[in-house]
């Protein structure tokens, strides 16, 4: 039997970080809409990582919801640390980037979430990012989740 916290079917999103001009992407599950008005997300993120480090210096990200054929990005995204691996550069190379708002984001996602940050907390092993959504743009009702990660055995579960 899976554990509580690993029941539910969420979606995979990856969040846009940027640095020097430079874009990042990771992979994350940790998001939560908490608010309505003003709309605010909660985003987990791991310590000692490149998202980390762009968050903390910067005020703007792309929260982007992956579209379900984003399965085959998630080991590159997720797997690779930002720190050692130019992820804007494999992305690049492989033509799967364009531009949204001035930022850099992945093709074909499912929806875009400009994310303002307001404040972030230290949380166990992932520190806390509380974001404001101050734009948003979605293009497909079809996206990634947990249970379709598993069910190509890209995660456990």
């Amino acid at each position: 039997m899976q554990k509580p916290w690993n029941i539910p079917n969420i979606p995979v999103y990856s969040l846009a970080t940027y640095a020097d001009g430079r874009a990042n992407m990771n992979i994350c599950t940790y998001v939560i809409p908490i608010s309505m008005k003003p709309k605010l997300y909660a985003v987990a993120v791991y310590y000692n990582t490149k998202t980390f480090q762009n968050l903390l210096s910067s005020e703007f990200a792309v929260l982007q919801l992956l579209h379900s054929a984003h399965d085959k990005l998630v080991k590159k995204l997720g797997q690779n640390s930002g720190l050692q691996y130019d992820k804007e550069k494999y992305l690049s190379k492989k033509n799967l980037l364009t531009k949204w708002e001035g930022y850099t984001a992945l093709q074909n996602t499912s929806a875009y979430i400009l994310l303002k940050k307001c404040w972030n907390k230290p949380s166990g092993d992932h520190e806390l990012f509380v974001f404001e959504a101050i734009k948003h743009k979605s293009f497909h009702n079809d996206y990634l989740s947990i249970q379709q990660l598993r069910d190509k055995k890209i995660i456990r579960g």
